[in-house]
């Protein structure tokens, strides 16, 4: 050991908010070794940078120049030199590109965590030269669920005994408050309104077209749906043709991001996660850590964190009918509906908690920095 205090580097390639991106955050912001710093890196301003102000977490932007531009390699290579750092951690496939060719320069190791299908995207440019120099790069490499890890393998970018799965954790206790009715007063809903929300960036993955069709079949004007999540302008004005269309543009209420997750979830009464296709979903164990009744699609992650009705409701993808009985099911059925909540922030607690997901990247960061000695 140096007399030099080392530092441990945490690397994302994005700027906004995400289930990624938090998961970035909470590791950088709790997960400290003995004799070790914590030190983030990221492209640009934006919410990663507001949070890890607020959080106080030290980092550096390092904005890039483009794919393989050697100044911006050499600007990070400087930096990791000065900064005495010992190993990286990188999320999402940019950066586990990026420092895996930073670790090959300079033989640290390397863990990547890939959060989604969408970090391993078969008509992605160079997609072999890539694959090949992440195998080279990276020292350990983290599924946020079993379905991606085998998603992984059949891509053939590693080989599934090279891969090792971390459940995403969130802390439970930030869930437990309540919180006031702001979403009613603001969207003017009256008192009896039953809400059902949803959590995630207006995007193709999420599905909320299926949620719309739904909601058009429920017939049920009580029911007011809320989707919290940034809107990507041309994906959101077809969901407003659709709900326009289909007649329930009154019960839908996309209202872009909501910059406290535990508040908004503490005001619905019931979260329905619609998406085609998760890595894992840090919003259903948010969810669960709110006590809500939740109801997923079979897409992927979700089917790793709910049990059907034990711990959440499954249900097939793409299917606004089976979407639309789910939830007239648990309206119709308080009592279950309770149970399911109840079940859920129990199962939460024990496999999802933020302290589970520290403790297993912890271990792996005292191997490979034993390796690495």
């Amino acid at each position: 050991m140096t007399d030099k205090k080392r530092t441990i580097l945490h690397a994302i390639d994005t700027t906004g908010p995400g289930g990624a991106e938090t998961v970035f955050l909470d590791i950088a912001q709790h997960l400290h070794l003995p004799y070790y710093d914590n030190l983030a890196i990221i492209k640009g301003s934006g919410w990663v940078e507001d949070q890890l102000k607020l959080r106080g977490i030290r980092y550096r932007i390092v904005k890039p120049f483009g794919f393989l531009s050697i100044p911006y390699y050499y600007q990070l290579y400087k930096l990791i030199r000065r900064e005495n750092v010992a190993l990286i951690h990188a999320h999402l496939l940019g950066s586990a590109l990026t420092y895996s060719i930073l670790s090959l320069c300079t033989r640290l190791p390397l863990i990547a965590t890939l959060h989604g299908r969408v970090d391993i995207n078969p008509r992605e440019r160079f997609v072999f030269i890539k694959q090949a120099i992440m195998r080279m790069g990276v020292a350990k490499l983290i599924a946020v669920s079993r379905d991606l890890a085998s998603y992984i393998e059949a891509r053939k970018l590693f080989p599934r005994k090279a891969i090792d799965v971390i459940y995403n954790g969130v802390d439970q206790h930030r869930y437990s408050a309540g919180a006031p009715e702001k979403l009613k007063a603001q969207l003017q809903l009256p008192d009896n309104a039953i809400l059902i929300g949803s959590l995630g960036n207006i995007r193709p993955a999420k599905n909320y077209e299926t949620l719309i069709s739904a909601v058009s079949l429920l017939k049920n004007p009580q029911l007011h749906f809320v989707i919290a999540g940034h809107k990507k302008k041309d994906l959101m004005e077809k969901l407003e043709k659709q709900m326009q269309e289909q007649g329930v543009a009154a019960q839908m209420h996309f209202i872009g991001f909501y910059d406290n997750t535990p508040e908004f979830l503490a005001q619905l009464d019931m979260f329905v996660l619609s998406s085609s296709s998760e890595g894992f979903s840090i919003a259903t164990i948010e969810a669960m850590a709110a006590g809500l009744p939740v109801i997923a699609t079979r897409c992927g992650g979700p089917e790793e964190i709910l049990h059907h009705l034990t711990t959440g409701y499954l249900i097939p993808t793409e299917n606004p009918e089976a979407l639309s009985a789910a939830i007239k099911h648990l309206l119709d059925n308080p009592a279950l509906a309770s149970q399911l909540a109840k079940a859920g922030h129990d199962h939460m607690r024990i496999t999802f908690s933020l302290g589970a997901m520290l403790q297993a990247y912890q271990q792996h960061y005292y191997s490979l920095l034993h390796e690495n000695d």
